[in-house]
Order: structure tokens, then sequence, then C-alpha cells
């Protein structure tokens, strides 16, 4: 097995040198995988507890520096460093809960849109903000009357291009249609139908 050691290790060279090429690609992908699941890491963001906010107050009211404080706890500085600060103003550390964003719109004004959206069915998010701006004096993002319409379960539909038919596809229709209007049930039998396609 491959273990993770700093490039200036003298046993990471020899190693290279002794045991060839599979150790070295051992070690590369074992990097590789450190580095990939490091960045997973450093992507999610996770909230500290109370606990370890107390913590963090306590070690840098005792006189440490938040240098430190991070290196200590593995704790990016500048997040010790709003928690410091948040104590200082406050005095306290506890974390406020929000619920995000406040909504533009109201309720009536979400169903107001989603009856235009269903009066004017080829109508885009885009032509439906100026009757909800006419109507409410209200503007809207399009991302937000687009969730505003998924919300009532209205989605962008695109039409269907069908085969456009020329005059001589609706002349030999019609002409095919006239020839077998009149036809009796056992001419009809004798005729072999098949949902496959004849090719031409």
């Amino acid at each position: 097995m491959a273990r993770i050691v700093r490039h200036n290790d003298e046993s990471v060279r020899e190693g290279y040198i002794r045991n060839g090429g599979k150790e070295v690609k051992l070690f590369i992908s074992a990097l590789k995988a450190f580095q990939c699941s490091n960045r997973i890491f450093m992507a999610q963001r996770k909230h500290l507890d109370d606990f370890l906010r107390g913590r963090i107050i306590g070690r840098l009211k005792c006189g440490r520096t938040q240098l430190e404080v991070s290196e200590e706890l593995e704790i990016t500085q500048s997040v010790i460093s709003r928690l410091w600060q948040q104590f200082q103003d406050n005095g306290n550390v506890s974390r406020c809960y929000s619920t995000g964003r406040p909504r533009v719109t109201t309720p009536n004004e979400d169903r107001y849109l989603a009856v235009t959206a269903k009066r004017n069915r080829r109508s885009t998010a885009s032509d439906l903000s100026r009757p909800l701006s006419s109507a409410t004096g209200t503007t809207v993002s399009k991302a937000d009357r687009v969730q505003t319409l998924r919300a009532h379960w209205l989605y962008a539909r695109r039409p269907v291009r069908c085969v456009p038919l020329t005059a001589t596809h609706c002349r030999l229709r019609l002409t095919w249609s006239r020839d077998h209007a009149l036809w009796t049930p056992q001419q009809w039998y004798c005729v072999m139908f098949s949902l496959r396609r004849v090719p031409v």
C-alpha cells in the first residue's frame, strides 16, 4: 500500500526507484483521492455547534491568538474572526436562524400569475411580468415567476413539430379518402393493415 508522505521525504524517492511504476501509480492515485476528498470537505459548509463556539471564545478569552485557535481546532481563521466580532458586539455567539429571503409576491399574486398563465398557454415567463406588474404594481424576477409557476405545476412546454404536409400530400389524402369512403366492411376485410412502415 502507498502511504501519503511529504514530498521532501527520502523514502518516497527510494520507493519510486526500488518498487518501479506500480508503487508510483498507487501513490499518485492515493494522493489524488486525498486531494479530491479534501476539496469536497472544503466545499461542504458545516455550521459550528454551540459547544465548539464556546470553546473558541474561551480560548480567545484566555489570551490565545485567532491564528493559534484556528490551527488547534482546524477551523478557518476568518470564521473565528467573525465569531469573535459577534461576541464583542452582542455578547452572544449563538447562531441566528433565518427563514431565508422574504417572498416578493403574496399568495394572491401567485394565484393571479398561475391563472394568467393558464389563460394564455403560449405565453412565456417573461410575458407574464407585464400583466402582473400592471395589476398589482409588483415587479418579480424571471426566476421567481418560473418558481411560482412550477409550484402550481405549470412547466415550459414546446409545441410538437410535425412533418409539414405539402399541397400534394393533402390532395392525395383527400383523393384516397374519397375513393374509400363508400367501401363496405367486406371490402375492408380483404385489406391487411400493418403497424410497420412499408419502404417506398
